[in-house]
């Protein structure tokens, strides 16, 4: 059949199984949009209140379902409003296909009304980006970008589309849905090698990240944990690949993890990393960073071997695969003074935490708690960037794979609303927003978009009236030079700028109002807003200091 550009757009979509795209509308995409309107029965599109929501909205439903997100904008300030969302999706390896209209072919390089070289602005943020030319080239390069995005190491793909290639035709064929490229499997000596060093080892220590939950390998990852008993610890990107009360797993390590697991893998003599790319905050000081250990790196993207921390064998090649293959090598063994000494660990960390929440106060640990019984366990929850996202990463108790989503590389103020609009529409869930007045302040817009859509979003605030990560560090290493970081200036009344954009708003000022708010909030069928009330002193503890070791640890306010 002959069809325009924009219709060959909009079909390959529909070809790749797309069912739901974000985006925003303007000069250069309005032949694209036509076409989305004549096959609305067929796709659905999202309208944000802002390009840079969509982007995010695109990246909570990729991380939710595990499947291509698709955002679309016009040329120039639209495209460019993008590029926050891209470069968060490529710092935490989701895959992302942004599609942006240009000016058409005869204007480019003319610094035509609202043009701008969004592939050249995108390259470094990206997988690969196309400027398609010819209309004949256009459903191959969508197909390409699909490919491209869910292969190998996840990531975004950019397609500029000039306007003239929207308005020509060309016979289009609808084709297969495209298939991810394979990996290369692990070389069996590397895994024998490995076996090697597990069996010589008495400590070991299992380290993974979030290319556990792209490779859907935990339970691979916990069958090798059982059999060289060994414990676990993660990245936050890790977060929800296993349920948080394995009697195994220790919680997230680094500047803000769990005591028992940053000590754990300090102390363990092997560490088995999985997945992670040892990013400045799980490591600390590098050259203090697992002193006592060898390292083993299994990593499906090649390049993370050795990047930042040399490991003492890298395993490129797909995880799920190199582990199931690895299990089989290694002999069933037992290491009870090993798991005595992470018992040790775990009950000093449980006597540092009672001292966090023996209290009267409304404490982020009493609001995530709460919530958090009024959620099941395939509940998305989502976060915006700040002490809340700690405090989540430390206390929620996750139970099922793909519920934690977060901004982690980038870590992008103002990305949660936009992302639990992506993760709502995904799972079709309620779903949960912790965020803080600061992050929230970013993109609260998006207000706009949850009503339209009547999301069932709870949006809960954690408001301490200041930019707390922030403040936190001014307290502890800047001589309490609070500059900037204090909102109390700030006159914004969550509970009108609720009424204002149509949803109900909640506040809670104090700890005895806690549980029956919450059951008011989570009885509403659509979106929700509660803002709660907490301490502008509360800290996120322990804490590595930056560029700190695990000697450096700071487990209470007095210790700095």
């Amino acid at each position: 059949m002959i069809l325009s550009g924009a219709d060959i757009v909009v079909e390959t979509l529909i070809e790749q199984g797309v069912k739901t795209v974000f985006g925003y509308p303007g000069g250069q995409v309005i032949n694209l949009y036509d076409s989305i309107y004549t096959r609305r029965d067929r796709i659905e599109h999202v309208l944000t209140a802002h390009e840079q929501g969509a982007s995010h909205a695109a990246d909570g439903y990729a991380r939710a379902s595990g499947e291509v997100g698709v955002v679309i904008a016009t040329s120039g300030p639209g495209a460019t409003n993008l590029v926050t969302g891209i470069a968060t999706a490529h710092l935490d390896s989701i895959p992302l296909v942004a599609i942006t209209g240009n000016v058409p072919n005869s204007l480019i390089g003319k610094d035509s009304f609202q043009e701008v070289d969004i592939t050249g602005i995108t390259l470094p943020i990206t997988k690969h980006n196309f400027l398609v030319k010819n209309v004949e080239k256009l459903a191959d390069t969508i197909r390409e970008a699909f490919v491209i995005a869910k292969s190998g190491r996840p990531g975004p793909v950019l397609v500029d589309i000039p306007k003239d290639v929207q308005v020509a035709k060309c016979p289009y064929q609808p084709c297969p849905v495209v298939e991810k490229k394979p990996l290369k499997s692990a070389k069996e000596n590397q895994l024998a090698l490995a076996a090697k060093m597990i069996t010589e080892s008495e400590k070991p220590y299992i380290y993974y990240g979030g290319g556990v939950i792209s490779a859907d390998a935990s339970t691979e990852m916990i069958a090798l944990a059982d059999k060289i008993d060994a414990p676990i610890g993660c990245t936050m990107m890790g977060l929800s690949a296993i349920p948080t009360n394995h009697p195994r797993f220790l919680g997230m390590e680094g500047m803000h993890g769990h005591y028992a697991s940053s000590v754990g893998q300090d102390e363990a003599d092997l560490i088995i990393t999985i997945g992670a790319r040892f990013s400045d905050r799980a490591t600390g000081n590098v050259a203090k960073y697992a002193r006592r250990a060898k390292i083993i790196h299994i990593d499906g993207d090649r390049a993370e071997l050795c990047k930042n921390i040399n490991a003492d064998l890298g395993i490129s090649g797909d995880i799920k695969d190199a582990l199931t293959r690895l299990i089989d090598l290694v002999m069933e063994t037992k290491h009870d003074a090993w798991m005595s000494r992470i018992e040790e660990l775990k009950l000093t960390e449980a006597a540092q935490f009672r001292k966090v929440t023996a209290t009267d106060r409304l404490t982020p640990y009493a609001l995530i708690t709460e919530t958090a019984k009024h959620t099941a366990a395939d509940t998305p929850v989502v976060t915006d960037v700040g002490q809340h996202q700690m405090w989540v990463a430390q206390f929620y108790p996750f139970r099922k794979n793909r519920t934690f989503i977060s901004s982690g590389g980038l870590g992008t103020m103002g990305f949660g609303l936009g992302a639990a609009i992506g993760a709502a529409k995904a799972t079709g869930k309620r779903t949960v927003l912790f965020t803080g007045d600061g992050s929230f302040g970013m993109n609260l817009n998006e207000l706009a978009t949850v009503t339209a859509e009547n999301l069932p979003v709870t949006i809960v605030i954690m408001n301490n009236h200041v930019l707390g990560m922030v403040r936190q560090w001014q307290t502890l290493f800047f001589q309490q030079h609070y500059s900037n970081t204090d909102l109390h200036c700030r006159k914004t009344d969550f509970m009108k700028l609720a009424d204002a954009f149509g949803l109900p708003g909640y506040r809670i000022s104090d700890l005895s109002e806690l549980s029956s708010v919450m059951d008011k909030a989570f009885a509403e069928d659509g979106p929700v807003l509660v803002e709660c009330l907490i301490d502008q002193d509360e800290f996120v503890l322990p804490m590595l200091p930056p560029g700190g070791c695990i000697e450096d640890i700071i487990t209470e306010r007095g210790d700095a």
